[in-house]
Formats: structure tokens, C-alpha cells, sequence
């Protein structure tokens, strides 16, 4: 079976908590900030891949605090987090090293 890489949303969750843990809410601001405005997660979206994270041991919860009465949950990479995280950059970039070659290539014969 061939490694597809991870869903876009699970590669901005983690890129969002690759410097410094955050909570939902300031994941979801980051990923806004990473992608220029492009992507906004709804809430639900956010914590099921969250969810999701977790479940495969990408993420952890690293903390939780009460802010204004509402528990909140500080989320972080973990070791394999990081690892995969790692991975899907430079797979990425890999396939974008590919494209540009083969636009280079396509452009030197469309002339």
C-alpha cells in the first residue's frame, strides 16, 4: 500500500502546533494565519481531526486550564507527531521539486 500523505487539515492542525502548543481556538487561528485566510475551520471540523490526532498519537493534550469557567485543552506535538509532520514536508516537497521540473521541461518544448 503506498503512503498517500495526510489529509490537508491534519498537515495545517500540525503545522499549527509545530513551534508552541495552543488550544482549539488558537489552532484555528493559526491555520487561518498559515494559509492567508484560505482555510477557516469550523468548529466541528477542528476537534474531530483533533480527535483524530490524538487517537493516532500525533498530538497530545498537554494541559488543561480553566479559562472564564470552560475547561480548556492545550494541545502539543508529540515525538511521532513531529516525525510525521517532518515526513509530509519533505514529501511535499519532493512532489513540488517534481512539478517545476517537469514545467521547466514543458517549457522548453512548447517554444
Amino acid at each position: 500500500m503506498t503512503d498517500r500523505g495526510m489529509q490537508e487539515l491534519a498537515l495545517l492542525l500540525l503545522t499549527a502546533l509545530a513551534n508552541e502548543p495552543r488550544h482549539g481556538y488558537a489552532i484555528a487561528q493559526e491555520v487561518k494565519t498559515i494559509t492567508d485566510g484560505r482555510v477557516v475551520t469550523k468548529t466541528g471540523a477542528l476537534y474531530g481531526a483533533l480527535d483524530r490526532l490524538l487517537a493516532e498519537g500525533l498530538i497530545k493534550v498537554e494541559r488543561e486550564e480553566v479559562v472564564s469557567g470552560r475547561a480548556r485543552r492545550i494541545f502539543a506535538l508529540t515525538p511521532t507527531g513531529r516525525e510525521r509532520l517532518e515526513a509530509e514536508a519533505e514529501r511535499l516537497a519532493a512532489t513540488a521539486r517534481e512539478v517545476r521540473r517537469r514545467l521547466a521541461a514543458g517549457t522548453a518544448t512548447a517554444t
